[in-house]
């Protein structure tokens, strides 16, 4: 196997070891480990210049800045799922505290007056139907919600209270509390939830995006919160990303931003050597890898 680019931490080398490969150069190699999350272009050069590469594993969950070299002559894999329990985690902290109003609570310099809604026998929607759901699923189990989840791929899933198509997702806005986006972004996801789908939301429903900011329009989103269109958003995520100072969103009281801190780099560091670790194994033993890249439903 190969680890590219050059420089890469030694928990990559330990990852690749542990799951019995060997480091050669990347002439020889089989395999190729990217390191490098935002060098979409960097990776195109190697694939060109190594065309005999059979199985590429990308570090991130989120292909879209590589799904244009994802192709039927290697096996890509990425994060998929690695990072499902941290943001699950953030996710069901943004909810909670928008929803009980602790940002503005904490934003306030002076004692200010009651306001929330509960999410204990809330309707939940979650758009996407990945790890990060089935993460978040168990979590709200504790809260008796109602449980909506949007998928592309009709299943049933376990504590879930119905799953609805994809194309029918306006149809899961409309009564929801509380509205969780946990998807890739694709071209069919890419501002799903604009003006049109805020007016059909509830008055006091909360937005909250672990997954990609340009899954929502922003500018679409800052003119929900300022007329009270909804109750609030709580974004880790937002386009643009970083999101610039002096931006509304920042200002908005019925808005919470962190700054795409849903798995932080320690969190990771472990979850994807775990990943990197198994798929070598798998690979040598002929046996299907995990996260793969499905170039059809580009993640």
């Amino acid at each position: 196997m190969a680890l590219a680019p050059d420089g890469q931490p030694s928990w990559m080398v330990d990852a690749i070891v542990a799951g019995g490969g060997h480091l050669v150069p990347i002439e020889q190699a089989e395999a190729l480990v990217w390191g490098a999350p935002h060098e979409p272009l960097l990776l195109e050069r190697v694939i060109e210049a190594h065309p005999h590469l059979r199985w590429v594993q990308l570090p991130f969950a989120g292909v879209e800045n590589y799904i244009h070299l994802v192709d039927g002559d290697r096996e890509w894999t990425c994060g998929k799922g690695v990072y499902a329990q941290p943001v699950a985690e953030m996710a069901l902290a943004l909810a909670l505290a928008g929803m009980r109003g602790v940002g503005s609570y904490a934003r306030a310099s002076s004692w200010g007056h009651e306001r929330g809604v509960n999410l204990f026998g809330a309707n939940v929607t979650i758009l996407g139907g990945g790890g990060i759901t089935e993460a978040l699923i168990p979590l709200l189990h504790p809260f008796d919600t109602r449980i909506t989840v949007v998928r592309n791929r009709m299943q049933e899933m376990d504590g879930v209270d119905e799953v609805v198509e994809a194309d029918r997702y306006i149809d899961a806005l409309v009564g929801a509390d509380l509205v969780v986006v946990a998807l890739a972004l694709t071209p069919d996801t890419d501002g799903m939830l604009s003006r049109n789908e805020f007016e059909l939301m509830e008055p006091h429903a909360w937005v909250v995006n672990v997954a990609r900011g340009r899954h929502i329009v922003t500018d679409d989103l800052v003119w929900a919160l300022q007329e009270g269109q909804i109750g609030g958003a709580a974004l880790d995520v937002t386009d643009p990303e970083p999101l610039p100072d002096g931006h509304p969103l920042w200002s908005l009281p019925n808005c919470i931003v962190t700054p795409h801190v849903g798995s932080t780099w320690s969190m990771s560091m472990p979850l994807l050597a775990e990943r990197i670790t198994a798929n070598v194994k798998r690979y040598a033993q002929g046996d299907d890898l995990l996260g793969v890249v499905d170039p059809d439903v580009r993640y």
